[in-house]
Order: structure tokens, then sequence, then C-alpha cells
């Protein structure tokens, strides 16, 4: 009977860790089903406490930290802030040179400047930013 409590405690633990993407519940669900064979095997309670305990905490710290550099969906590729436009591509809304211009950027309107200095571009035309000074994008031919 034991492990027939263990294994619903491991169940919903899992059914819970869907709702939270934390990767914890389901690391004490990993425990709980270590319990629920401890018990399976003719256990006493205290030995399946402790194997609860035991298993959850490693799955803690060994396999979670795994399992989110796995799923982590903020990796390199969800910049924030500037940092985020450079490297994008923008459409020219009014002509950029060295001095002035206009481009629209992931949906948003920003003032830029040719990177080098040389370059004009006309709009319609399509660029990439290479980086950021200030509120101006410094653009490049795409």
């Amino acid at each position: 009977m034991d492990a027939l409590l263990w294994l619903a405690v491991a169940v919903g633990l899992a059914i819970a860790e869907a709702f939270t993407g934390t990767f914890v519940l389901i690391m004490l669900a990993a425990g709980a089903l270590a319990a629920a064979g401890t018990a399976a095997v003719g256990g006493e309670l205290w030995a399946q406490g402790l194997v609860f305990a035991v298993v959850s905490a490693l799955a803690l710290v060994a396999v979670r930290p795994a399992l989110k550099r796995r799923f982590d969906h903020h990796g390199e590729d969800s910049s924030i802030g500037l940092a985020a436009i450079e490297g994008s591509t923008g459409t020219v809304l009014e002509r950029v040179d060295a001095d002035s211009g206009l481009v629209k950027i992931e949906g948003e309107m920003w003032r830029a400047r040719s990177y080098d200095g040389t370059q004009e571009f006309e709009p319609g035309e399509r660029v990439r930013v290479i980086e950021v000074k200030g509120a101006t994008a410094m653009v490049w031919k795409d």
C-alpha cells in the first residue's frame, strides 16, 4: 500500500511540474518514485523517507542544473536591450548617410547613420545593424 501512495505522490508532483516548469517538482517526483520502489521491496517507512530525501536532493543538485541548461529558452539568442537589435536587419525609411537617417528595425523606428560614414542608403534598401551608439543604429548594407 505504501508503494501506491508514493506512486500517487510522484504522479501528482509530475503533473504539478507541468504547470511550473521549474524542474523542482519533477526532481521530487523522482525521489517519490525511488521511495515507491523501496516500499515495493518491503522497506521500512524511515527507509522510504530517507530514499525520498536522498534521491530528491541528488536530483536537485546533479540533474536539475543540466535540465535547466538544456531547456533554457533565455540563452544567447534572446538578448535584451540594445544588444537585441545588433545584428538585426531593417528597412531604410529616410535616406541614411554619415550624419542622419531613419530605419525600421523589428517594427520600431530608429535614427540611423552609415557605419563607415562613406555609404549612403536610400528608402526601401535593407541594412544590418552593426552597433548601437546611444539611440542611433549604425548600419551597413545587408
